[in-house]
């Protein structure tokens, strides 16, 4: 292995809006600051993500100053969404969570987003994360919570592993759809230095001042195959990574992380193994 390195950092303001590259970002106990702290709902309060909404891969939100969003899309004008000054909460439900989210105050920002995706949604916010969501109790140690992300609050994937993966994708049935960008896994950081799949046998890491542990892989659903800029959706890469990449039942790449401490992690920082 080389020197192992921070190679980029990704924070999504919106859960399953497309993410952002920064050079730094604050590490909080529950996830990168701003990461996934607004979601959309359905009217029945279930979270609305690309797996229902492939579209929703071509908006953005930019994270403003005091965590409100500017939102763009195509066809759409932007908006700009401040953050819930009122304390009145709606019950939504994650996956298996249910959770307390402040609805947007503006009528029109549920009815544009509703207008994109030709769906009834509503916009929420996550005001306190500390809180609102417990880790995955299989997998959490006392205390641990996390944003409106999938399951943890950081996800880390490899630049040399997706190089291999690739490598395989080449090799199948469905060659034409690879290379595949970084940007199917929505990580939040990506290493590189490392050899591929080095990161399978990691328990505890730093990046630079901040450590982490690693309770499990991440196993991956159908978003993996959304091509992030057009939406349309292929087969790769769950066809290669059902061949290769199967454990416990799932499909993985990537590692889920749990920070250990606070601070802030810097594209160049070093990745270190501590177990």
């Amino acid at each position: 292995m080389g020197y192992a390195q921070l190679h980029s950092i990704h924070v999504h303001p919106v859960k399953a809006f497309r993410g952002t590259a920064c050079p730094d970002v604050v590490v909080e106990p529950w996830g990168p600051a701003g990461d996934r702290r607004w979601m959309l709902v359905d009217d029945g309060g279930k979270v609305v993500t690309q797996r229902q909404q492939p579209r929703l891969a071509l908006a953005a939100a930019e994270l403003l100053p005091g965590g409100g969003v500017r939102l763009t899309a195509p066809g759409m004008d932007p908006l700009t969404v401040p953050l819930p000054r009122t304390d009145g909460t709606l019950a939504v439900e994650i996956f298996r969570d249910k959770v307390e989210g402040i609805p947007a105050e503006d009528d029109a920002v549920h009815a544009w987003c509703s207008a994109y995706l030709g769906a009834d949604v509503r916009l929420v916010y996550m005001a306190d994360p500390a809180t609102s969501r417990p880790v995955d109790p299989e997998y959490a140690l006392p205390g641990e919570t996390v944003s409106f992300a999938d399951g943890y609050p950081l996800l880390l994937t490899s630049a040399a592993s997706l190089d291999a993966l690739n490598s395989l994708i080449a090799q199948g049935d469905h060659a034409d759809e690879g290379p595949l960008p970084m940007n199917r896994f929505r990580p939040n950081v990506v290493v590189s230095g490392t050899d591929a799949w080095a990161e399978d046998g990691w328990s505890r890491i730093s990046i630079g001042e901040v450590a982490f542990r690693i309770p499990k892989p991440c196993g991956r659903c159908v978003v993996t195959t959304t091509d992030q800029a057009s939406a349309e959706r292929g087969r790769e890469p769950l066809l290669t990574l059902g061949r290769h990449r199967r454990m416990g039942g799932k499909l993985v790449f990537g590692q889920n992380l749990v920070p250990l401490s606070r601070g802030t992690i810097r594209v160049g920082d070093p990745v270190t193994v501590l177990g």
